[in-house]
């Protein structure tokens, strides 16, 4: 283990860099299931549903590999939130377009799709291995590179708070599902709530469920704050299992349902025959440029430049938090970890899911101590455990992912005070970018709108010489694509 991820060098050990794996894969385990309920619109149990669940276990532990081997970096990789919707809309899409049948004619859509991944792939890997993605990176003025840690840190307290917990009230008048900070700490007063949340096949269970969800996300917090105030490494992990324990007793004694009951009809075999039959290699190139060749290239290049950015800013933003990152921003080894990347998108095509990207939930792995490729690997093998024991992970409650979210979140904050506030070129940018990426759930938009308005300030204020080309050709892109490209 020494030899293969420098464990001493980088000031760390084996058991603190498992913990961090399991800290890591516990917070983004939800993806298992998430990933093939949106790929397939909810269409559980299908053959296509059971070959997205496999491929997304597969293509999360080959990419993460990737990244433990290449770059030794504590990153992991899954198919990415965000692109994975946008993948199910040009799915639809396609099957409109086309005129495909209702009956496997989404299937025959899905498999057109994927061409797009491959292909983003491909041309992910060639500029890997060329260094013009690590270029890009360098283009990042340095003020915007310094504020993508905050910005992801309130992107992530915005999940944790917001998406991430939904609570569905069946037979109610009102918009389901009902969310933490929108909804109960919203403009609401309790009775309203609770009568909003209550219908007449469930009665109050929705919002019983809702204080419960509350109570548990803050009770995991401040065990993990305590713990961590301690100096324990392993407290973001014990903060979620205390969170999910209190969970699952709530569950039993308050809302009178058994949190395992799922396990007691679970298969833990992994459906390999649907796989092959539906996503393995399974490459409709000829309803892809069906559609057109400009649609075609336009979704590649869509597909890449939200990619891209997403990519690069998790991997700053996270990498400036454990302290990997050199004075001028950069961080060492960005190739190796692009590149792991761009593997883990192809081999997402080729068994069958969306693009495979870093996901910002590894900032939870680096608190609890990560530094190295090991932590990347211990994920990376939980994903491939979970090919057989999903159902398991599947019953994490999302409120103890939250506790973590929230927590890395408010860590990620103290990146701030490397920002220089009495300068305007960069604090305008860095504010935009701190609103925009957890309003926009993106994190390549929100870069995408502070490097605008880098440029478009140095310009304006007779400054142009400094912005470098590349920042000029990454603004004008961004600009192209959020107002021509239809």
């Amino acid at each position: 283990m020494e030899k293969l991820f420098k464990l001493k060098e980088n000031g760390t050990s084996v058991r603190t860099e498992i913990l961090a794996g399991l800290t890591t894969f516990m917070t983004m385990a939800y993806i298992i299931a998430l990933n093939p309920n949106l790929l397939t619109g909810f269409q559980v149990g299908t053959p296509l549903w059971n070959g997205v669940f496999l491929a997304t276990c597969l293509a999360s532990a080959l990419g993460t590999m990737c990244m433990a081997f290449l770059a030794n970096k504590p990153f992991v990789m899954a198919p990415g939130m965000g692109l994975n919707s946008f993948f199910a809309t040009i799915t639809a899409n396609i099957v409109v377009l086309l005129g495909l049948p209702e009956d496997g004619g989404y299937t025959s859509a899905f498999q057109a799709a994927l061409c797009i991944i491959l292909v983003e792939g491909i041309v992910f890997i060639i500029l890997s291995v060329l260094n013009i993605r690590d270029k890009i990176v360098n283009a990042i003025p340095l003020g915007v590179r310094l504020g993508i840690g905050p910005a992801i840190g309130l992107m992530l307290m915005n999940i944790g708070f917001g998406s991430n917990v939904g609570i569905y009230a069946e037979g109610n008048n009102f918009q389901t599902p009902f969310y933490v900070m929108r909804d109960f700490f919203g403009s609401m007063m309790p009775k309203i709530l609770k009568d909003a949340m209550s219908g007449e096949a469930t009665g109050s269970a929705g919002y019983h469920e809702m204080i419960l969800t509350v109570a548990t996300m803050f009770i995991g917090l401040y065990v993990i704050v305590l713990l961590s105030k301690k100096g324990m490494k392993a407290s973001v992990l014990i903060g979620m299992l205390v969170a999910s324990i209190i969970y699952w007793i709530g569950e039993a004694v308050f809302l009178g349902t058994n949190p395992f009951e799922s396990l007691k009809t679970a298969s833990f075999l992994p459906p390999f025959q649907d796989m092959v039959a539906t996503t393995l290699f399974k490459f409709d190139f000829k309803s892809f440029f069906n559609l057109g060749i400009f649609t075609a290239v336009t979704l590649i290049i869509t597909f890449c430049m939200i990619d891209m950015f997403d990519t690069i800013g998790t991997l700053v933003g996270t990498a400036s938090r454990a302290g990997m990152t050199e004075k001028d921003g950069s961080m060492p080894k960005m190739k190796e970890a692009l590149l792991s990347d761009a593997i883990g998108t192809v081999a997402g095509a080729c068994s069958g899911t969306s693009t495979v990207t870093t996901f910002v939930e590894s900032a939870s792995g680096v608190e609890a101590g990560g530094r190295t490729g090991l932590t990347a690997l211990t994920a990376a093998v939980m994903f491939l455990l979970c090919i057989f024991i999903a159902p398991i992970a599947a019953i994490i409650p999302a409120a103890a992912t939250s506790s973590a979210l929230i927590y890395v979140g408010i860590l990620m904050l103290q990146g701030l005070r490397n920002i220089d506030f009495d300068d305007l070129d960069q604090i305008v940018p860095v504010f935009i970018m701190l609103l925009a990426m957890p309003i926009s759930g993106s994190i390549g938009h929100g870069i995408g709108l502070a490097m605008i308005s880098y440029t478009v300030i140095k310009v304006f204020s007779g400054k142009p010489k400094e912005v470098s080309v590349l920042t000029y050709i990454i603004s004008v892109l961004f600009l192209i694509k959020f107002f021509l490209i239809v």
